[in-house]
């Protein structure tokens, strides 16, 4: 039997995904500092009415609470201890709110990187890496996920370690990417390069694509990238509602949710086929992405000067490909209407 994300991608040409978990949490009274998964135990309560705006607004697949849920990173807490307890809440919490919508809802397991660097450039081997993933693998399947989703991985050596620990799992898989240095993630990974490191995965993701990053008009082009190489898989776009300002002591993303629509529509049309937001994207955004989606045609390919016309300038003039041609737009960020 194939898995529920599959199945449902079977009878859809694009699903919308959820919003931020952080901002979401850091707006209900999460401090900073504070590890957002020990309110799994904590506040339940938060965590639930976290899918359940995801769900209302009409997201097809929401993130579970447990990006920040391994060994490595709960340590950090005192809590590495308590991995399998922490994402297994998680994913039981999800799979509540999931199984009481009107409409079929995919829980995805969130699984954020280490925190470490891995060697040889650091002290983390590979297999100290899929320990580490397995153990929260473990968790959140237990509690229930329909799939397991990696994402904000800068190095190639950690996809493949998270990969090789789901097959451990055996659960399917997604992952994403934080292309957000000149087009390429931290580690120096290109759009092209993902596509051939998934391509020679042996344990293939259901879909793939980038999160986070700098903006939404950066990401886009960055899935135009993945697009260019033709992968065989569906495409995931999780990009950030604009841009964070610091203002009287907090960060606002400066994306509107009328932008954020724009953006929904550019990434289908760029050639995604699950479309979602990252860190300042609430549910007001998602409510008029899923609006967009579902009322407006598809569309030719963006190009570059249509994204930043729309978006805003990009970051660079580089998509890190070394190609440094990149059309940038200097003029002020604006929606159609």
């Amino acid at each position: 039997m194939t898995d529920a994300l599959s199945r449902l991608l079977e009878t859809r040409d694009w699903l919308l995904a959820d919003g931020a978990t952080g901002t979401n949490l850091f707006n209900m009274g999460l401090t900073a500092g504070e590890a957002p998964e020990l309110w799994n135990d904590e506040h339940p309560d938060r965590i639930r009415l976290l899918y359940q705006s995801a769900v209302d607004a009409g997201s097809d697949l929401f993130l579970t609470n447990s990006f920040g849920g391994n060994a490595s990173r709960l340590k950090l807490h005192g809590a590495d201890g308590r991995v399998r307890e922490l994402n297994r809440q998680a994913a039981e919490i999800g799979r509540e709110v999931a199984d009481k919508a009107a409409h079929p809802v995919i829980v995805a397991g969130s699984v954020g990187p280490t925190g470490e660097i891995m060697s040889p450039m650091g002290t983390l081997t590979h297999e100290t890496a899929v320990e580490m993933f397995h153990e929260q693998a473990e968790g959140l399947k237990e509690g229930g996920v329909d799939v397991l989703w990696v994402e904000t991985i800068s190095a190639t050596e950690e996809l493949r370690a998270a990969a090789e620990a789901f097959a451990m799992a055996g659960m399917p898989w997604c992952g994403t990417m934080s292309f957000d240095t000149a087009g390429r993630t931290m580690m120096g990974v290109t759009s092209a390069d993902m596509v051939k490191l998934v391509g020679k995965l042996p344990n293939q993701p259901i879909a793939f694509g980038a999160n986070c990053g700098v903006g939404a008009s950066d990401l886009l082009r960055t899935i135009l990238g993945f697009a260019a190489a033709g992968p065989e898989r569906p495409i995931i776009a999780k990009g950030n509602a604009g841009i964070p300002r610091y203002h009287e002591g907090h960060i606002h993303y400066d994306g509107t949710p009328e932008l954020m629509a724009e953006y929904a529509i550019l990434a289908r049309d760029a050639g995604a086929t699950i479309i979602g937001g990252c860190c300042g994207t609430m549910s007001e955004h998602l409510r008029l992405m899923r609006d967009a989606l579902e009322n407006r045609p598809r569309g030719e390919r963006p190009t570059l000067e249509i994204i930043a016309e729309l978006l805003g300038k990009f970051s660079s003039t580089s998509d890190g490909t070394g190609d440094d041609q990149t059309p940038v737009r200097r003029g002020n960020r604006r929606s159609r209407s």
